[in-house]
């Protein structure tokens, strides 16, 4: 029974192996396969002759011919037992009865083996081979009886990293070691070769590429090293006959094997060739007859056929077992055959070979084949899976095919490359009386290029591309200006409070496009701080003229390629934001945005700035060329508006190109207006709070603005607002005010006392440091990007009457606000002479400068007067007129200049409770643009000289 299983790995290998070298095609198997019915001589000794003589040729010839004679079957004269000579019985050979396959190579030598094996069958059941050796010529290939060979106890070990070999089991292995080989040479020379094959004792680091079954083992060859340890085996092995002896590819040899029965190491004869003393070892006494044996025994069999039938190098035995139930007869070899087939660890197969207990061995069979079965139906299901998926995609693609070439016979489709051009030329077409001439040009010349090249071609697809973006670009198309000034007015203050400035020079844009009868592209550039409404007033403002919108932010931008594109010779290249904003919008004059303007960068590839000089240029932009298209664009029509922060970022060139329109930050009463009327309902609808279950005071909105809110824009205000009505809404929640309509007792109401529940403490207190400033103490007033806030100058005596005069400045100063405190000790000390001659405060002292908040870097001039007051304010002894803030830059002769950021500058000192405010007199246009309610409560004192400062600051009558 286990030499049927050996027997078909061999003919499979063979099989395998004819085929991989197209030399195999597969005979039309007999209706009874011969070998299906070898396992009857699983128990008979001897049976082997024919096919070992088979597996031990070389020859790969035609099939031996059967020689046909009187009565049948001619058998040659057997002994019936070693060394009973003179007992012989003459035996016809056979002939006749079964047919051989015709034919050479691998498939003829295994219909060799089956024959052979049918032909000992027969002689078995005649009663012609008995226990004992069989007679022959070559007998030294003949299978050695159990009998003798449980006289071997000295063996040649071979290790095996697979998996064990179990009785009745082919293996062919790859021997490399010299001695060994040798060894194992001599012995088949000598007759009969047996060796003993032990698992190998794996550790995670042994095996690299273990994971192949057994029955890749055998159809590929194992190779292995027969230098291990020998404890590093498992002591339980089997006894295994060598069946055939031959040299492999390059070093060592293959070395076919089959095991015939259980043995045990004992001891070590020797390391070189490694060979061990071995006990043999018999499964223990059980009852054939026993219910359970039977039915455990018929369940494996029956999970053998379950498992055969999904493994088409299986299929003749499957024939076998669905027709012959007497093959049970063996439950041992029933055992070791099962377990063979399972594609498990090695460790779960030793363990079967250990196992003397044939009722448990079977058990474990049964289990591992159970487990391989579930495994198998799985393989299984995933291949049917994927094959349906793959034959429909293949059905598909078939039909579509087919369905193709049907259209293009009956004229209704064209193949790709005709469809392209048709497309283009479509295209081209419907534009071809308003774009340029140099772009009609251009089209037509890449379409008669693409019509000369193959659809493989990879300059094809760079072509395709090509055309695809000239053809996509609006040429000559543009949306109509709603040149309409009331609705333009009121499309603005819906969505914008205040920013009157910018509203007004839109209107101005449109009152001119109204009157000219068409519009013309202008470039305007929104400076102000964060938060004010710079760019989301770029939207309104494309709403109020009826214009597609389009906004790209060009901060850290450092690739000129961004702008004007790549040049098409470079892999993935792409027009610049301009083409892609041309295609977005699909007209011709589109509201561009660029944001970020004053956050330019430049790097290794270009300078972006240099490259928006001629877009942003009117005189030039009329024939903007981007590097991707290569032909000239007509930007003209084109609103730009850009936005920055700061114009100092912006270079020279690009500033004289762009109109500017500053957008100061806002006052108390403006965010009042901007939360009432824009963010609160904003934060009602994006948190689904009822507006009747809730409400913000008054009191609670201004405090929020003048101690969390205080930056210029609004965007914190925006947060905050959005923060309270997210905790009214976890509050509403857990109070039981839902959707369903629950009523609550009474309403929420967040005041000014409460607020600090919700937003915790104020962010903010006053900016004041003092409520009465004290000598040499003066506030001046600054201007960041951020807006305005107040800053206070420090002055004090160091050491007074000795030497020299001289200043030291601190507080993070830039150089510019430095020289501004030199020319102010020089101003301060003319101005001291005037008023004082007797004084020389300044010559004999060491005066000390500091500007509070050291950590945060100021500049500028504005400081020079503020500075100048100090320092007299410290040389008099006498304190600054109470809530008084100043500001302008100071000559070295007294003059004061005018300074920016006045908006932002009285915004911050209304704020900070101050009541005059000292400007220089070139700043009045600036203050009679301010708001009325901006200057409400000030009174604003304009000067020319540091001597009308000193007058105001210290009052002769005080």
């Amino acid at each position: 029974m286990a030499l049927a299983a050996a027997a078909w790995r061999v003919g499979s290998i063979a099989v395998a192996r004819g085929a991989s070298l197209g030399r195999y095609q597969s005979p039309k198997p007999p209706a009874a396969p011969a070998f299906a019915r070898v396992p009857r001589l699983a128990d008979q000794p001897g049976y082997g002759l024919r096919l070992l003589r088979l597996l031990s040729t070389e020859d790969e010839g035609s099939a031996p011919k059967p020689k046909e004679g009187k009565g049948g079957r001619k058998r040659r004269s057997r002994g019936k037992a070693r060394g009973k000579a003179g007992n012989e019985k003459p035996a016809a050979k056979p002939s006749g009865g079964k047919k051989s396959a015709e034919g050479s190579g691998p498939t003829s030598n295994l219909w060799k083996m089956i024959s052979a094996i049918e032909d000992a069958r027969e002689a078995a059941v005649e009663g012609d081979v008995v226990s004992g050796e069989v007679a022959h010529e070559g007998g030294e290939n003949a299978l050695v009886p159990t009998d003798h060979g449980a006289a071997l106890r000295q063996l040649v070990a071979v290790p095996l990293r697979s998996q064990p070999l179990l009785p009745g089991i082919l293996l062919p292995v790859v021997v490399k070691d010299p001695k060994t080989l040798e060894s194992i040479r001599e012995m088949k020379d000598r007759g009969q070769a047996y060796v003993g094959t032990f698992f190998h004792r794996k550790d995670e680091v042994d095996v690299a590429t273990d994971e192949e079954s057994l029955s890749d083992a055998s159809l590929e060859g194992k190779e292995f090293d027969l230098s291990d340890d020998l404890s590093e085996l498992h002591e339980v092995g089997s006894l295994a006959q060598v069946h055939q002896v031959s040299d492999g590819f390059g070093e060592g040899g293959h070395v076919l094997l089959m095991a015939h029965r259980r043995v045990r190491r004992v001891g070590v004869v020797s390391q070189g060739p490694p060979t061990v003393m071995v006990e043999h070892l018999k499964d223990l006494e059980y009852d054939r007859n026993d219910d359970v044996i039977r039915a455990t025994t018929m369940e494996v069999v029956q999970c053998i056929k379950q498992l055969l039938l999904v493994s088409p190098i299986y299929k003749e035995q499957v024939q076998y077992l669905s027709r012959n139930n007497y093959y049970i007869h063996d439950p041992s070899r029933i055992a070791d055959l099962g377990a063979t087939l399972c594609s498990v660890e090695g460790n779960d197969i030793q363990e079967i070979l250990e196992e003397l207990d044939v009722k448990t061995r079977l058990d474990r069979t049964l289990h591992l084949l159970k487990k391989e079965v579930e495994l198998n139906k799985i393989q299984a299901k995933i291949s049917k899976q994927v094959e349906d998926t793959i034959n429909d995609k293949q059905r598909k693609y078939f039909l579509m095919e087919q369905l193709k070439s049907i259209k293009k016979e009956l004229g209704m489709e064209k193949d790709d490359k005709s469809a392209l051009t048709s497309k283009f030329q479509e295209k081209l077409d419907s534009f071809r009386d308003l774009a340029p001439e140099e772009v009609v040009k251009a089209i037509e010349e890449e379409l008669q290029k693409l019509s000369d090249l193959q659809s493989a071609s990879p300059e094809f697809n760079v072509t395709r591309t090509y055309l695809d973006w000239l053809t996509s670009i609006p040429w000559g198309t543009y949306t109509e200006d709603k040149l309409d000034v009331g609705f333009a007015k009121g499309v603005l203050d819906e969505d914008h409070y205040g920013l009157d400035d910018v509203k007004e020079r839109i209107l101005e844009f449109i009152a001119v496009a109204t009157l000219k009868g068409s519009a013309q592209g202008k470039i305007l550039c929104l400076v102000g701080p964060p938060g004010v409404g710079k760019t989301s007033i770029g939207k309104s403002i494309a709403r109020a003229l009826g214009r597609k919108y389009y906004r790209f932010s060009v901060g850290g931008l450092s690739d000129v390629a961004e702008i004007k594109g790549h040049r098409r010779t470079y892999i993935g290249a792409m027009p610049g934001k301009l083409v892609q904003c041309l295609k977005t919008s699909g007209t011709g004059n589109p509201l561009v945005l660029i944001d970020e303007i004053d956050k330019l960068g430049r790097g290794a590839t270009g300078d972006p700035a240099s490259a928006l000089l001629e877009l942003l240029d009117p005189e030039q932009n009329s024939g903007f060329v981007d590097h991707y298209l290569d032909v000239p664009l007509d930007l003209s029509k084109v609103l730009f508006m850009c936005t920055a922060n700061v114009l100092d970022t912006i270079p020279a060139p690009l500033l004289d190109r762009m109109e500017v329109i500053r957008i100061s930050g806002y006052i108390s009463l403006e965010k009042f207006a901007i939360a009432r009327r824009y963010l609160e309902p904003e934060a009602l609808e994006a948190t689904g709070v009822p507006p009747e279950k809730t409400e913000i005071t008054d009191a609670a909105m201004r405090r929020l603005i003048d101690e969390y809110c205080r930056e210029s824009g609004v965007r914190n205000l925006k947060n905050h607002v959005e923060k309270v009505y997210r905790k009214l809404a976890l509050e509403l929640v857990r109070r039981g005010a839902h959707e369903d309509g629950a009523e609550m007792s009474d309403q929420i109401v967040v005041d000014g006392d409460s607020l600090s529940s919700y937003l915790g403490p104020p962010a903010f207190t006053t900016e004041r440091i003092w409520e009465q400033t004290p000598v040499g103490v003066v506030m001046g007033l600054a201007w960041t990007s951020m807006g305005g806030s107040t800053l206070y100058v420090e002055a004090s005596v160091v050491d007074e009457g000795e030497g020299k005069g001289s200043i030291t400045t601190t507080g993070s100063l830039g150089d510019v606000m430095k020289e501004s405190a030199l020319i102010a000790f020089a101003c301060a000390r003319d101005c001291l002479r005037r008023r004082d001659p007797e004084s020389d405060f300044f010559q004999t002292s060491r005066v000390h400068i500091h500007v509070p908040a050291g950590a945060t870097p100021k500049d500028g001039p504005s400081a020079g007067c503020t500075m100048i007051t100090a320092l007299l304010s410290l040389a008099l002894g006498r304190g600054a007129l109470p809530d008084l803030a100043m500001t302008g830059e100071v000559t070295l002769t007294g003059r004061i200049l005018p300074v920016g950021g006045i908006k932002e500058k009285v915004i911050a000192a209304r704020r900070s409770g101050v009541k005059k405010i000292i400007l220089p007199k070139d700043n009045l246009r600036d203050v009679d643009e301010l708001a009325v309610e901006v200057k409400e409560g000030l009174e604003v004192i304009f000067v020319e000289t540091i001597d009308q400062v000193l007058d105001v600051a210290f009052p002769k009558n005080e």
